[in-house]
């Protein structure tokens, strides 16, 4: 089998085409290296998959590359690659969450429709949900309250105009605030681990009390491969770690693991931060087989651990 992953210097793609690898998969990965976060911390994110022979890569825009030979030669496209970040999506920034979450998604399906591909996995969030009602289903009603949240939406919504009107056997995940090593360095653990790790001042926005449904990254990976193997086209499946919990109570937990206590300000809640975020995943469990693995606690452990000696703790 062989895998096209489109953003696979990231935090979720690079554990994907790793997790293609040891499968025995040929995988090609493409990344722009958008200056989102540092350069540095992504190249170190494909130190391992360079080194597999299964693997090969290619640094590029996707709205500039050629892309048909690519998409010719490989049977499964995982579309991974996005522009990230809720409050950041707001004002003169939005232009880019534009570009690369829809007018990217919209050429990728462009480019695939026609083609012999076994599947189609585009990757969205739970920020399309918005003040949707707990616990989240995918036939509820969407009211996204940021611009990502709209952009991402929007390119669910491209994928299901594909493979309605040309057969393209499009899937579409919705992943629910994934978590574990290399996870992003603007990601609310992230920032967590790092702050307690060297004594420094957790700024929380709103009072705590939000709530997060936490999918640790290999279940996270699991579930995109169980869903380019399935027989579904066409469906909206929620990727979610099975729990709700509260910020506070995260904090908490993150106190147990390290034995360090937290130094928390808390601040006005932020323009787009969704209140709760809770999967109902009993379509995934349904048609995927789906069953997430890592409880939190194991989950943080890790991600601890990770950032406790990688070099990327100290990194911006």
């Amino acid at each position: 089998m062989k895998a096209l992953v489109t953003g696979v210097a990231g935090f979720i793609g690079s554990h994907l085409a790793e997790g293609l690898l040891k499968l025995g998969w040929g995988v090609k990965g493409i990344d722009s290296f958008t200056d989102y976060y540092s350069r540095k911390i992504k190249e170190d994110n494909l130190r391992n998959l360079k080194g597999d022979k299964g693997f090969s890569f290619q640094e590029g825009d996707l709205l500039e590359l050629n892309l048909k030979k690519d998409l010719e030669e490989i049977d499964y496209l995982f579309h991974l690659a996005a522009q990230p970040g809720v409050r950041k999506s707001w004002g003169k920034n939005f232009e880019y969450y534009i570009r690369n979450n829809i007018t990217v998604t919209q050429r990728l399906l462009e480019k695939a429709k026609g083609l012999p591909l076994k599947k189609v996995v585009l990757a969205s969030s739970s920020s399309v949900y918005g003040e949707s009602p707990l616990p989240m289903k995918e036939d509820n009603v969407l009211r996204p309250i940021s611009p990502y949240g709209v952009t991402k939406l929007a390119s669910e919504k491209l994928g299901y105009l594909y493979y309605r009107s040309y057969k393209a056997p499009v899937i579409i995940l919705r992943y629910f605030t994934v978590y574990g090593s290399r996870q992003r360095p603007d990601m609310a653990l992230h920032r967590f681990i790092k702050a307690i790790l060297n004594n420094e001042e957790i700024t929380i926005y709103g009072d705590g009390n939000q709530t997060r449904d936490f999918t640790y990254v290999s279940d996270t990976v699991e579930a995109t491969i169980k869903a380019a193997q399935c027989e579904a086209g066409g469906e909206i499946i929620n990727i979610g770690g099975g729990a709700q919990v509260t910020v506070n109570e995260t904090l908490k937990i993150l106190e147990e693991i390290t034995k360090k206590k937290a130094k928390v300000r808390y601040i006005e809640k932020q323009k787009g931060d969704m209140l709760h975020t809770f999967a109902d995943i009993s379509k995934a469990k349904r048609l995927l087989d789906y069953q997430p693995k890592v409880k939190l606690r194991e989950g943080l452990k890790k991600e601890v651990a990770w950032l406790a000696t990688t070099k990327t703790q100290n990194s911006t």
